[in-house]
């Protein structure tokens, strides 16, 4: 066709075509307005509790007389509950509703999280945060389901990127408000400062978990705040985009070898992310900085910048309909930042700028690799797969501050060597996705018959 059609520019669109791409864009900025902040609020409090020990550690350890190694093994065993409970979690989930589901795993985890304060040696401090992992299980995984029905896989990325940017917001937050609360409230009743950061974020959490109840919705059809058009131009929407996914079943989200593959590549990107979160702080003060409350309000800086950085990247990803580039590119952004951000330990102002570039490259990853699986999967198996993939993945929560721990106790304090080793895994995250197919495959997951 020539550069002009029936005597129209190039480009032009009937003002019918114009009017319906006007009312599409505003339903979504809709969903968007009405949908995200609660599950963002979500995301904050839990990412803050799964992770709050990490300043408690600052603490915590000599008053329990516990080591680095003992740190690592109890931050991380809450990843095996986690991976135990998750997959039967997510089939829960998409059997009874994400109202219920997800307000019944936010109160556990708060009571959980706030009984960490009981914690007396080595064992009750694994017990708890094995639990904590149980009660959170499903978490995550369930939110990218809940938000793959109501939003489609051309705009899921960076959807998932606003949703994530509670991980970097989390920190900014939960950083600053943990070094507040463990220098104000020392020995207020007689308890240490760490113990009442478990309870006071605990408390939180409980909050929100209960008005979950009434804050969520499981169906289009029981929304109240979407007129009767808007329900079916969202239907019609997710409709032809559940067409361009393989319909498949529990089983064979098990046993497809694509599923496993996200999975291991997910497990190499968690090993980043749950290096990032658990060591941030020890980095800061191996970098100089004394003070437990200035440590908090360092680590809100990367945390703040990656938030941006990660919503922008995801949008370009969306943009241009690609992803394994866009994740490989992330992946070896912040395994150099890790490595540098220990390497420039002598220099606290350039070992903050490094763990800025490892934050951006890190904490934007996981929002471009989940536009990947949920673009790929459909049928009643969506929710194993995806459920599959994140527990996988977050064994990383185990391996990643356990080995973190060893290495530094084997080698007298130093984080150099674990850092070594979470860089190495971004690397070989960084080659899983580019091996990965590109395009969807007819036959890639089993069909439901």
């Amino acid at each position: 066709m020539s550069a002009t059609s029936y005597g129209k520019p190039a480009g032009y669109a009937p003002p019918d075509d114009i009017d319906d791409a006007s009312a599409t864009a505003a339903l979504y900025r809709k969903l968007t307005r009405r949908i995200l902040p609660f599950l963002f609020l979500a995301f904050v409090v839990a990412y803050v509790d799964r992770v709050n020990v990490s300043f408690a550690k600052l603490q915590m350890l000599a008053d329990l007389h516990l080591s680095e190694t003992v740190y690592g093994i109890g931050a991380g065993i809450f990843f095996l509950g986690y991976f135990i409970f998750e997959v039967p979690s997510n089939l829960i989930l998409d059997r009874v509703g994400a109202r219920l589901w997800i307000a019944r795993i936010m109160v556990t985890w708060a009571v959980v999280s706030a009984a960490t304060m009981f914690a007396r040696d080595a064992t009750s401090f694994y017990v708890l945060r094995f639990f904590l992992g149980v009660a959170e299980a499903g978490f995550f995984p369930g939110i990218v389901l809940y938000l793959s029905n109501w939003f489609p896989s051309a705009r899921r990325s960076q959807i998932i990127a606003l949703f994530m940017t509670a991980i970097p917001v989390s920190g900014a937050i939960g950083g600053p408000l943990s070094g507040w609360v463990m220098t104000r409230f020392v020995n207020v009743g007689g308890m240490a400062g760490w113990k009442w950061l478990f309870l006071i974020e605990g408390l939180g959490s409980l909050v929100v978990g209960i008005a979950a109840f009434f804050l969520l919705y499981d169906r289009i059809d029981s929304v109240k705040w979407l007129s009767a058009d808007e329900k079916a131009r969202l239907t019609a929407d997710l409709r032809r985009d559940a067409a361009t996914r393989v319909p498949h079943s529990v089983r064979g989200a098990f046993a497809s070898g694509r599923v496993w593959l996200l999975g291991l590549t997910y497990f190499c990107i968690a090993m980043g992310n749950y290096g990032l979160a658990f060591w941030t702080p020890t980095i800061i003060k191996a970098s100089g900085v004394a003070s437990v409350s200035n440590i908090g309000w360092l680590s809100a800086v990367p945390a703040l910048i990656s938030a941006v950085a990660m919503v922008l990247i995801a949008r370009h990803a969306d943009r241009h309909d690609e992803r394994r580039r866009h994740v490989a590119t992330c992946c070896v952004i912040g395994a150099l930042g890790l490595l540098a951000s220990v390497l420039s330990a002598s220099n606290a102002t350039l070992s903050l700028i490094a763990l800025v570039l490892a934050a951006i490259g890190i904490n934007s990853i996981a929002p471009v690799f989940w536009g990947i699986p949920t673009a790929l999967m459909g049928g009643a198996g969506a929710a194993a797969a995806i459920a599959v993939i994140n527990c996988t993945g977050n064994l990383a929560g185990f391996v990643s501050p356990f080995v973190v721990g060893w290495l530094s106790d084997q080698s007298g304090g130093k984080l150099l060597p674990g850092m070594i080793a979470i860089a190495v895994a971004l690397f070989i995250g960084a080659l899983l996705v580019l091996v990965m197919p590109a395009r969807r495959s007819s036959h890639s997951l089993e069909k439901t018959s």
